[in-house]
């Protein structure tokens, strides 16, 4: 058993009043992309609250952590007990747009009404301890909704949604938990943390934020002419897809094998500097389509 699955197999262990029958084919989690950086992925948790609420805020994050995330801690220096004018725009760009009910008026309006910020840090992950540490960092999410947050959104992929979805993936999270399926935990912190597709249609469509499960992003670009139309938002969706199946085969086979699958090439992340949040250190594996 390598290392990955025992990892997550405590985590699931520990999630519940008994250990997960791990019969099922689903339970295997093969090893992931080894890593082309020394730069280690984390978690960077931003929770709004309510007016002068930091203080509460801070309270329960420490709650939480000793609860649900040991290894997260409440970086107060970073957070503030007043509204911060640059969250309406930042949110409106990080909303979950592949999800037709990622969020609501009500997670704009709550976004809009803030009082206070709070930013939460993971610790450092390797390749083996992403989906425990994420489905750690989902769980503390969900606890931040039920004690006083209005909203969240994760950094280090810049994706944001909206109360009743952030619970729907947290309550995903423990359904895999239950039944032992580490396939699925992984699929559901993904979903969770990372965003596609981010790009446009002449350096190709991508996703941001796999290094939070162990995984490369994926590029994909389409052959196009060049007086073709822009893509549509069907398309782009369809691109979402694509980019959601690979991954999915990338954590089911293997990152090597789904690669070699797909006739992907694998590369390093050259789309971010390794300091920042967003950089991938298991890289990005590129596709090229015909069509969608």
């Amino acid at each position: 058993m390598n290392s990955m699955r025992r990892g997550v197999l405590a985590f699931l262990g520990g999630l519940m009043m008994g250990k997960p029958s791990l019969s099922t084919a689903s339970s295997k989690l093969p090893a992931y992309a080894a890593s082309r950086s020394s730069y280690p992925p984390r978690h960077v948790l931003c929770f709004l609250g309510g007016e002068h609420g930091l203080p509460a805020l801070v309270e329960n994050a420490r709650a939480a952590i000793e609860k649900l995330a040991g290894g997260f801690i409440a970086d107060e220096d970073g957070s503030r007990n007043e509204p911060d004018d640059r969250m309406e725009r930042s949110f409106n760009v990080c909303w979950d747009r592949v999800d037709p009910e990622a969020y609501q008026d009500t997670d704009e309006k709550a976004v809009a009404g803030h009082g206070s910020v709070l930013y939460v840090l993971g610790p450092s992950m390797t390749a083996e301890t992403t989906v425990t540490t994420s489905a750690k960092a989902l769980q503390l999410v969900q606890y931040m909704l039920d004690h006083g947050a209005i909203a969240v959104k994760g950094e280090s992929a810049g994706v944001a949604h909206g109360v009743r979805r952030w619970k729907e993936l947290a309550e995903q999270a423990r359904n895999a938990s239950a039944s032992g399926d580490v396939i699925a935990l992984a699929r559901t912190c993904r979903l969770a943390f990372a965003r596609r597709p981010i790009g446009d249609d002449v350096d190709g469509m991508a996703s941001v934020g796999f290094h939070l499960v162990g995984l490369p992003d994926v590029l994909v670009t389409t052959v196009r002419p060049a007086d073709q139309r822009p893509s549509t938002n069907a398309e782009q969706l369809k691109i979402a897809a694509l980019i959601d199946d690979i991954a999915d085969e990338m954590t089911r086979d293997g990152v090597e094998t789904a690669v070699a699958d797909r006739r992907a090439a694998l590369s390093s992340d050259t789309r971010y500097e390794e300091d920042e949040y967003k950089f991938n250190p298991f890289g990005v594996a590129h596709i090229q389509v015909n069509k969608l």
